[in-house]
């Protein structure tokens, strides 16, 4: 746990990671609470009519007791894998607690994969037990037959199968967890595949207390009294998982659960204010959704004390709408999936800045480096890379020891993200390798121009990405959703361009601007630039 100091200096200056030799996730962000105030509110299941129901952390320890003792007698053992393939719910946290206790790898799926996306994950992790809903275990069935070391599926209310809560009555509530250590696997967290097939990151039980220093100071040093959290990320996200949900049952918060078909922005807005939400992580998607509402400070009664935000460029248009309309300052910070939580801002230090991350998390070494992996200065792009050890990083990559080798030059492992480091040391973010913009030799980081595009009045959603131009190697072309009840034209498309060159500059604004009717996002809701790119380049060849 961070120690308040007065400036970011002292507070880097001053942090040492204490790492005990033993460490269990599961028994860190349960039985710890349980132990000294049992009925300790951990979680609240939001309802949109009536009052959310309550889960106790008392509760939570006996039911997830329960839960590792039915997948022990299903032959679930210590190093095998478990999927879980369920909304934000009460079930969810049972089992990721009850998995980690068993001393056995929790592998988080998003229930919105297809049937593909699901197998290929399952196979390459080999799944021992999995634990779905009824929607989940309509895919699952359709490639269980090829899961050959798959034991056991646990359906929430599966009716004939196996179901989660006649398993906890039927078993005891007594359970000893594993003498687990930090480096020890805990979950495999899948990567978003945007750099080739997606691959298993392994973390250790260590990772949760290496995103605590990060989380912290995006929170506005979390935990304080009153403080409530909630997030629409997807808890199968490691942005869900943890950059809210674990880091608020460790530190004895209680954490909202709510079920969203998809973000819904005056539904979330809604439920912070039913809720009175304290602390909030919303990704930059989210909030540029937000900002569709008008009038959110006079119509919805929030509570909020911070936001974090991070998962992709949060940009300083949206940053400067959060602060007028919000009535707080949106502390951005910055992870992989391998490696999270590593740069951060915090207003109430003083360490924030439109347009930029922000700077290293006490605890981490960041740099932006060359391809040799040498230190480039302040003002030069760069790859960000952060160096190890690190208790945050990730053990490895699932079965694929040239690919975790291909991670790291030297001390430093490796983002593929591109970035600058400003003279007062603070990152911005410029791009994911494949996705930043090479026209007439200016090196354009798409974030910016989306940014800007969804600063339009008209504009919801937005996608810049490169389209091959014969004189200037590439030009900007903009793929735009606009906001509903809006019809795009030649006359709008125009506005926008003069719109993004007048606020960024002449060698930034889309040359061309494409109207769409929707925006492909990931299950961590960051747009899907590949697919636009891929569609240029056909546009390209066949002009």
């Amino acid at each position: 746990m961070l120690e308040r100091r007065d400036t970011y200096d002292a507070l880097y200056r001053d942090f040492r990671w204490q790492i005990p030799q033993k460490f269990n996730i599961g028994t860190a962000v349960s039985d710890r609470w349980a132990a000294v105030d049992p009925d300790r509110t951990a979680l609240l299941d939001y309802r949109i009519d009536g009052a959310a129901e309550e889960l106790s952390f008392g509760e939570l320890s006996r039911r997830s007791n329960a839960f590792a003792n039915s997948l022990r007698a299903r032959g679930v053992r210590r190093g095998d894998r478990v999927a879980l393939l369920l909304p934000q719910s009460f079930e969810t946290a049972i089992a990721h607690v009850a998995i980690y206790k068993l001393g056995a790898i929790v592998v988080p799926l998003a229930l919105l994969f297809g049937v593909e996306a699901l197998e290929y994950r399952l196979q390459t992790a080999g799944v021992r037990a999995i634990v779905t809903n009824e929607a989940g275990f309509a895919k699952v069935s359709q490639v269980s037959g090829r899961l050959p070391e798959l034991e056991a599926i646990v359906v929430v209310s599966g009716g004939d199968v196996d179901d989660f809560h006649r398993l906890l009555a039927a078993h005891s509530p007594d359970f000893t967890a594993e003498d687990t250590g930090p480096d020890d696997p805990a979950m495999m967290i899948f990567t978003s595949g945007t750099t080739g097939p997606p691959k298993g990151a392994l973390h250790g039980h260590r990772v949760l207390l290496g995103h605590l220093p990060g989380i912290q100071i995006a929170q506005e040093f979390m935990p304080q009294s009153g403080d409530l959290l909630w997030t629409p990320a997807d808890w199968a996200w490691a942005g869900g998982l943890l950059n809210l949900l674990l880091p608020g049952l460790y530190f004895g918060l209680p954490v909202v659960a709510a079920r969203f078909d998809k973000f819904a922005p005056e539904a979330a807005l809604l439920l912070m204010e039913k809720m009175a939400v304290r602390n909030a992580f919303i990704p930059p998607t989210a909030l540029r959704m937000l900002k569709v509402v008008p009038d959110i400070g006079k119509r919805f009664r929030l509570s909020l004390r911070s936001v974090g935000s991070a998962g992709e460029s949060l940009g300083r248009e949206t940053y400067d709408w959060a602060t007028a309309e919000l009535g707080l300052v949106v502390n951005e910070f910055y992870g992989q999936t391998e490696c999270n939580a590593v740069l951060a801002s915090c207003a109430g230090l003083g360490i924030s800045k439109g347009g930029a991350i922000g700077k290293a998390v006490p605890g981490h070494r960041v740099a932006i480096i060359d391809g040799d992996g040498r230190r480039v200065p302040p003002g030069v792009s760069g790859q960000i890379a952060i160096a190890r050890p690190n208790p945050v990083m990730f053990l490895e990559y699932w079965q694929s020891p040239e690919a975790t080798q291909k991670k790291f030059i030297g001390e430093w492992m490796t983002t593929g993200d591109q970035g600058i480091e400003d003279e007062d040391g603070y990152v911005s973010f410029f791009g994911r390798d494949d996705d930043v913009i090479t026209s007439a030799g200016f090196r354009i980081g798409p974030g910016e121009i989306e940014d800007c595009l969804t600063g339009h009045p008209a504009v919801a959603l937005a996608a810049a990405v490169g389209k091959p131009d014969a004189l200037r190697t590439e030009i900007v072309k903009a793929y735009v959703v606009l906001k509903d009840g809006l019809v795009g034209d030649a006359a709008l498309a125009d506005e926008i361009k003069l719109w993004v060159r007048e606020r960024l500059s002449a060698h930034e604004y889309p040359r061309e601007v494409e109207f769409v009717d929707s925006m492909p996002l990931t299950t961590t809701g960051k747009v899907i630039r590949r697919i636009f790119r891929d569609r240029a380049k056909r546009e390209t060849k066949t002009s």
